[in-house]
């Protein structure tokens, strides 16, 4: 059974993630105390407390997610399974996905991503960014009304997540016209998300050059597993490459659906989401309806892939 990995990004975090999983195996506990370690403060605390709101504020969002994600890839590896074909990793998870192909150390990664988060709050200033969902139509309809909703600002298409659901991120202004065009233009739903940051967007431009020093600080070593990227759901070996795909997918889309189409091509038959909820099991799921889907954020969940993967099981 050839099975991927994908890892999530923001969004998915939640207070007390994992902690059915936290109760049952110490990877996680290890994998939060490495990761404070690098940051300064106490990770576990903030997962499972959050306090003054700070797990969905961006520069601390990420290196949870980033931290979740690979002690979930170490709990797996702990019952020497066999190892997937291929990895990815939704905007943040891309990051996670690269450390699970031993390319970038995890130390260095928690503190990429958390100077990464840091970069992209300062890059717009607060309330001036908005990212929205838009369901029902089709991609180059959505790329349409954002052009007619511009005018004289930004707003863009910069998630392609499942047919017929992307997001947009631009101005707040912007953004609340393009709402109303995909309205307008038939869409299922149209609505704004709860995040500031215009990801992926081309005002992300100005953390460009700050990133890509970060990026260009840390060693990067070719995959052991092949790591889908998210500007072309493309594999790189080479480092400069590497570095410079995560350079462009902080101002270029994310083509999640171009990564699950890819994998199937390449013969994936089952797809396990590592990391807290199950957003893209379902993205995985509507995109190609014959995978077999499972997310790993319990006890429950994780059974569930294991027997995937050894055949036991379809979902």
């Amino acid at each position: 059974m050839k099975y991927a990995v994908v890892f999530p990004g923001q969004g998915s975090q939640s207070i007390n993630m994992l902690s059915e999983l936290a109760s049952e195996y110490e990877q996680i506990n290890q994998t939060y105390a490495e990761a404070s370690e690098v940051l300064g403060y106490d990770l576990a605390g903030l997962i499972r407390e959050n306090p003054e709101g700070k797990l969905n504020q961006t520069e601390y969002t990420q290196p949870a997610m980033l931290s979740v994600g690979v002690a979930v890839w170490r709990i797996w590896q702990s019952r020497n399974l066999p190892p997937p074909s291929l990895l990815a990793g939704h905007s943040l998870g891309e990051y996670t996905a690269l450390v699970a192909a031993n390319s970038i150390s995890f130390q260095d990664a928690v503190g990429l991503v958390a100077a990464r988060g840091r970069f992209m709050q300062s890059a717009v200033p607060p309330g001036q960014g908005a990212m929205a969902a838009i369901l029902g139509l089709e991609d180059d309809q959505v790329i349409l009304v954002c052009r007619d909703a511009a005018e004289d600002e930004v707003v863009e298409a910069v998630n392609f997540n499942s047919p017929n659901q992307i997001v947009i991120a631009g101005t707040v202004k912007a953004v609340q016209r393009a709402i109303d065009l995909a309205e307008a233009e038939g869409a299922t739903r149209a609505i704004m998300l709860p995040v500031s940051v215009p990801s992926h967007s081309s005002l992300m431009l100005a953390a460009d050059t700050q990133l890509a020093q970060q990026i260009a600080s840390v060693t990067i070593r070719p995959p052991a597993i092949p790591v889908l990227h998210n500007i072309d759901a493309q594999a790189r070996n080479e480092p400069d490459a590497i570095a410079e795909a995560l350079r462009s997918q902080l101002h270029n889309p994310v083509r999640w659906v171009d990564i699950v189409q890819a994998m199937h091509t390449d013969g994936i038959e089952s797809i396990l989401e590592f990391g807290p909820g199950k957003v893209l099991a379902g993205l995985c799921k509507r995109t190609i309806k014959e995978l077999n889907i499972a997310a790993v954020d319990s006890v429950s969940g994780l059974n569930k892939a294991k027997d995937l993967v050894l055949g036991e099981s379809s979902a």
